[in-house]
């Protein structure tokens, strides 16, 4: 269980003794690590909690190396007993992911790349140099099993479900020939194993810095650069990924202090590109197709565009007729096309109205078209921010109420299931020609929970469908004197 926020303050009176002026709880993202910005009036901290011990001690480890080789990563100012509860050096919020969305693709951006890049052939090279293996999360290297788990991964949680036939010996016989291929890489350094932008946080003088690297392990250099490279989420132009690449191998030169066979490093690079899109796909089944969770579907359609880009300009340098047929199954426009939403266009005439009230207040609001229909949800099974004094004079559209929604309620769940019952009827919507969806969120106030819904289904569907929304939230004049 999470500690409270009076025992993070413990933990860190016993780590300092200057005065704490705020504690912040960040959201989660994809592990079950918990994080909390610590403010005093000198400087900023990071506060992680994290069950797994195990996890913790590597992160340690490696955290210690790191910074005696001076590498740019947070320093590990303090670690409680129990060692699942540390405190770090606080070097922002800012990953690169979001410089990239924010800014788009300029130089500054692709400089940040760079500067990734070269950090990393650094981190790579030297801080092989004295590691302790032994201490990894797993005791061995990236080889062949590594690989074929990847492989396996996207064959059981993607492949398999698109229920296409295929010869199952053959592919896993062109699985152990591709993983025996580039498990026998010329080159073997520290794996970062997770690197790409949401893992580099750029801070405000512009220097970037590394996190989440507790998986590492001694492995091919190759992979990470194209898990950066090929992160669908970036989606990097075809230029960028040539010229970094071109950077990287550069850097990584300077730092081995010789010349590498760039061909042989290439083709094991595109072997790496591969199994990392397959990686990346059979997460994005698993939890798009079997836990049915939106946000992943929509991504599939990116990562297949990526696989497919690749099939048709990359090789390998090594023959595999069964996967090769596999990948082909996989980008063909018929498989594109199952994944690949409908999208609106500037003379699609749907229109989707969402809104927000209180259903004691406004009570439901009245369709003003004449086709009547849509949806009304009902919030108020989800726990309400409005309860807990911090949150009263708050709206769903504030930063502490989308991280209590988000971290401490059913919501996203409850979220998941209104994606998939309302995008059955937006796409369909579209199809036809249809005019008009109402779609109404109602909770106590008209403040909280419905709010929030509110927008985030139309972000959904804006991202996703590129349809026209109008999101109006009816309860917004009570706001600050309603509790919710």
């Amino acid at each position: 269980m999470a500690p409270s926020i009076e025992q993070i303050q413990e933990i860190f009176s016993s780590f300092s003794g200057a005065q704490l002026t705020d504690i912040e709880k960040l959201p989660q993202t994809g592990s079950e690590r918990h994080y909390y910005r610590l403010r005093t009036n000198s400087a900023n901290y990071i506060a992680t909690y994290g069950a797994n011990i195990k996890e913790n001690e590597t992160f340690f480890y490696f955290s210690k190396h790191f910074t005696h080789k001076q590498f740019n990563t947070p320093q590990v100012l303090h670690i409680n007993t129990t060692k699942d509860v540390y405190i770090q050096e606080d070097i922002g919020s800012t990953a690169l992911l979001d410089v990239l969305e924010k800014e788009g693709y300029t130089e500054p951006v692709k400089n940040l790349y760079k500067q990734s890049l070269a950090a990393l052939a650094r981190m790579q090279v030297l801080g092989h140099e004295g590691l302790d293996y032994k201490k990894c999360l797993t005791n061995s290297a990236f080889g062949k099993e590594a690989i074929m788990a990847d492989l396996l991964y996207f064959k059981y949680y993607f492949l398999d479900a698109l229920r296409r036939p295929y010869d199952k010996q053959k592919l896993i016989k062109d699985f152990e020939a591709l993983s025996n291929y580039l498990s026998h890489t010329e080159y073997k350094f520290f794996m970062f194993r997770d690197f790409q932008s949401r893992n580099i946080l750029v801070n405000n003088t512009g220097k970037v810095f590394f996190i989440d690297y507790q998986g590492g392990m001694k492995g091919a250099p190759q992979y990470d650069v194209a898990s950066l490279l090929w992160q669908a989420k970036a989606n990097l132009p075809d230029d960028w990924k040539e010229e970094l690449l071109e950077h990287y191998m550069q850097a990584f030169e300077t730092m081995l202090g010789q010349p590498v066979d760039k061909t042989v490093f290439r083709s094991q690079y595109n072997g790496y590109v591969l199994i990392r899109l397959l990686q990346v796909l059979g997460a994005y089944g698993f939890r798009g197709l079997f836990e049915r969770k939106a946000h992943f579907l929509t991504s599939i359609p990116v990562a297949l565009q990526n696989l497919k880009w690749f099939v048709q300009h990359q090789s390998m340098g090594i023959a595999l007729p069964e996967f090769k047929k596999v990948l082909e199954i996989c980008t063909s426009d018929e498989v594109l096309q199952e994944f690949t939403p409908v999208q609106a266009s500037t003379d699609t005439p749907l229109v989707v109205t969402i809104n927000s009230f209180s259903f004691l207040q406004n009570g439901y609001p009245k369709d003003e078209t004449d086709n009547g229909g849509g949806y009304v949800f009902d919030m108020r099974g989800i726990l309400n921010p409005g309860r807990f004094d911090p949150y009263k004079h708050l709206s769903g559209q504030d930063k502490p109420v989308k991280d209590f929604l988000e971290q401490k309620t059913k919501m996203p769940d409850f979220l998941n299931g209104v994606y998939s019952l309302v995008d059955v009827s937006v796409e369909e919507y579209i199809k036809r020609g249809f005019k008009h969806l109402d779609i109404n969120f109602g909770c106590t106030g008209g403040q909280h929970r419905s709010v929030y819904a509110a927008e985030a289904l139309a972000r959904h569907l804006r991202n996703k469908f590129k349809v026209k929304v109008e999101l109006k939230h009816l309860n917004k004049e009570n706001w600050k004197t309603v509790d919710g």
